[in-house]
């Protein structure tokens, strides 16, 4: 076997080399660029209450959000913030797990899914806010009502996402593999749950956001506790910077639950080779 001569290894080397470093420095510009953007923005609102522009009493200013921001770390600002984590996490958890489950089910039974679709579609366009006070009814008042609401807003996203993957799974590999007398299941854990694993997690990514909505929309129905909470508790004492502060909190929450999704997407996929 003839193989390539060593001096054109380098060549390659170099232009690897290359390539990492416009890659490392187009990284780094983008987070300079997404940096520059929040701080002017905040500089700018900063300045536009300051001058007068905007009404700070409604609108608020960073330094006053500052201001309430250490305040609330006197007066129970963690068990708040832990409260809100907790109920998102469990809605967000329990909506992947039913989801996936009911979506594995469907894809399995040509017949059910076909019977199921039409009610999917309804469900998922049902305003499920306006069930809130038939959630609370049903399940109580408290944490329960606002997991609940958080399940209830991720579940058929989760199951819609998920089947439209199982479905878009290349129809060659699986018709090959019934060749060589594949089961249903070995065809499902072979080739269907391996070609989706991003699928699974664009689906995570969307549903850990949909399940603090559900969460933010269960606490202002019924809630003692959580920036929900916080939020309805200022609208209603006129506190605006208490409401700005725990929009800004939940904000910062989001974005850091959707980065925890794409590390661990980036972990699955060296892990996996994909």
């Amino acid at each position: 076997m003839k193989h390539p001569e060593p001096a054109a290894w380098p060549a390659v080397s170099r232009q690897r080399a290359q390539y990492l470093r416009r890659r490392r420095r187009r990284t780094r510009l983008v987070h300079t660029c997404q940096i520059g953007f929040l701080l002017l923005f905040f500089a700018q609102w900063e300045l536009s209450a300051r001058l007068g522009w905007i009404d700070s009493f409604i609108l608020s200013q960073p330094t006053r959000i500052l201001a309430t921001l250490r305040n609330l770390s006197q007066n129970h600002l963690l068990m708040h913030v832990g409260v809100t984590l907790y109920e998102t996490l469990t809605g967000f958890v329990l909506g992947v797990l039913l989801g996936g489950a009911i979506a594995v089910v469907l894809w399995w039974s040509g017949f059910a899914s076909r019977v199921a679709e039409p009610y999917l579609v309804v469900l998922n366009s049902l305003p499920k806010i306006a069930l809130g006070p038939v959630i609370i009814l049903l399940v109580g008042a408290g944490a329960k009502a606002i997991i609940f609401m958080a399940l209830a807003i991720s579940l058929i996203v989760t199951v819609l996402e998920m089947l439209a993957g199982f479905r878009a799974t290349d129809p060659e590999s699986i018709r090959m593999a019934r060749t060589f007398g594949a089961t249903k299941r070995q065809i499902f854990t072979k080739i269907v749950l391996p070609s989706n694993i991003n699928t699974l997690f664009n689906s995570l990514k969307i549903n850990i956001g949909l399940s603090l909505v559900g969460v933010i929309a269960g606490e202002f129905l019924v809630s003692k506790a959580g920036l929900g909470y916080l939020i309805v508790y200022g609208g209603q004492v006129f506190q605006l910077d208490l409401v700005m502060t725990s929009v800004l909190i939940l904000s910062v929450m989001a974005a850091l639950m959707y980065e925890s999704v794409a590390l661990l997407q980036k972990l699955v996929s060296r892990r996996f080779g994909g």
